[in-house]
């Protein structure tokens, strides 16, 4: 499918502009309504599956890296971009409802995979420490079995696909690399988990892009090249798109 994105398009669509638009008001709302309906969902899902039994994996890697409790500095770096995403959502409404159904379809995805690929943990695992994120593990508090494929890597990485311009890109970027390497160090997930993060996000994150911006950001855009207005931002944000 065509990405309905024009690149070459000089202005952005304000919220004002996007809140005009039946079609971008009726894809936020059932996203919001489909990511209450998860917080509700994944506790009992993470409780199902951390019953089960799976299998262990012999892992290479994980046996050179020293078993450390770095779940300081993974919390840090998880929400210090998500803070940045959320700033510049402020700004833009196809970032944020982009953001919004690319993790929406990770969510899916991962519990798809999850269920599909039942493993134990590595040994030498260290539990993290996350008061926000463990919201929803439910009464467990840390699963364990959340394995195939890695979330912590994977938002890092959706991040970095959503965030326009290129410096954030840059630092989205590096969060990645340095939380993909320290869940590895803390032992949380296998090697395996965390290389497979980046090309599932990448697939969920088109996909999500696709079905958020149908029905409304290019006719927004034409409406703008209609009316003459300038808008003056980066085109940046159109292109990374």
């Amino acid at each position: 499918m065509q990405s309905i994105i024009e690149t070459d398009h000089p202005a952005t669509i304000t919220w004002k502009q996007a809140m005009q638009s039946w079609a971008f008001k009726s894809w936020l709302i059932a996203g919001h309504l489909l990511f209450i309906v998860l917080l509700f969902v994944l506790p009992h899902f993470f409780d199902h599956i951390e019953l089960r039994d799976g299998v262990p994996l012999y892992d290479p890697i994980l046996i050179l890296l020293p078993s450390i409790d770095l779940s300081t500095p993974i919390f840090i770096c998880i929400w210090g971009i998500a803070a940045l995403l959320l700033y510049r959502c402020f700004s833009s409404p196809a970032i944020m409802i982009t953001a919004l159904y690319g993790f929406l379809i990770v969510l899916f995805m991962r519990m798809l995979t999850i269920s599909l690929v039942a493993l134990d943990p590595p040994a030498g695992l260290i539990p993290l420490v996350d008061p926000l994120s463990n919201i929803a593990y439910g009464k467990a508090g840390f699963i364990t079995k959340d394995l195939f494929f890695s979330g912590h890597t994977a938002t890092m990485f959706l991040i970095f696909l959503c965030l326009p311009k290129r410096g954030d890109k840059l630092l989205a970027l590096l969060a990645t690399l340095l939380v993909g390497s320290m869940v590895l160090i803390q032992h949380v997930h296998y090697s395996i988990d965390v290389l497979a993060a980046p090309l599932f996000t990448w697939c969920c994150f088109w996909l999500g892009r696709e079905i958020a911006l149908s029905g409304w950001y290019k006719a927004a855009h034409i409406a703008l090249a209609k009316e003459k207005v300038r808008v003056p931002v980066a085109t940046t944000e159109l292109r990374e798109l």
